[in-house]
């Protein structure tokens, strides 16, 4: 089919792709796995970051994204390649692409993002600011002269925007957000139940027991870890 137009949200965390008229076609982890020995792909997205933190010393994961830009470009090539086959299967035809960064990425950074997508396969590219497109996805009416206020918190950037007769008046980011909420919880736990956990529990009592409001009741779950002395296999109960 002609005209085919993807939007991606190549997030720290994790990667989103949407198509025009169809919605969300995929959301997976932003992670890439390879052989070590050969440097051969193993894995993309969830199949990979299931591998993150157990991973043999046969296979190296990475994660291609950091605080909101490209850490590895090589890595972030192959998942976004892998990611559009999945979306668009035998289709020859090169889509339009609209891609999703932080408000604050500098011009370099902007450049690697578009020549990583159109590496991957798009037929052509173009930038969005993140806080522009939350504020399209979440319906608010951004074309008027009242401004509009957008805190988009995201796994390594939260990025603040005003925006006012459809374009961002003012924004910032900050290297604060998804990730740092899960560092804390790795630190806590650590400090005051000698327990060491991974990033993939951490990010789950986050998800699980988390709230930015206070809840009615309180929300237990039983956590695994090791003891950070002993090193030996432990449990114990979490509470929001």
């Amino acid at each position: 089919m002609a005209g085919k137009k993807i939007g991606i949200d190549l997030g720290t965390a994790s990667v989103i792709i949407c198509r025009a008229g169809r919605g969300i076609l995929l959301s997976e982890p932003s992670a890439v796995a390879f052989r070590t020995k050969s440097g051969k792909l193993a894995a993309v997205g969830s199949k990979a970051y299931e591998m993150y933190g157990k991973n043999p010393d046969s296979i190296t994961v990475i994660r291609p994204m950091k605080e909101g830009t490209v850490n590895d470009f090589t890595a972030a090539k192959h998942m976004l390649t892998a990611f559009l086959k999945k979306v668009l299967g035998n289709s020859v035809l090169r889509p339009t692409v609209v891609v999703c960064v932080p408000s604050t990425v500098t011009g370099l950074e902007k450049r690697t993002v578009l020549d990583i997508v159109t590496a991957a396969g798009a037929g052509r590219a173009c930038i969005m600011e993140e806080p522009l497109a939350a504020a399209i996805g979440a319906g608010c009416d951004i074309s008027g002269i009242k401004g509009t206020m957008v805190v988009d918190v995201g796994g390594g950037t939260t990025d603040v925007a005003v925006i006012t007769m459809g374009s961002v008046a003012v924004s910032r980011s900050v290297k604060v957000a998804g990730n740092n909420f899960d560092d804390g919880i790795i630190r806590l736990l650590r400090r005051e139940r000698n327990m060491v956990i991974g990033e993939k529990t951490a990010e789950f009592i986050k998800k699980t027991a988390g709230s930015a409001l206070y809840r009615d009741a309180e929300i237990g779950l039983t956590v695994k870890g090791k003891d950070y002395v002993t090193g030996l296999p432990v449990m114990t109960e979490i509470t929001s």
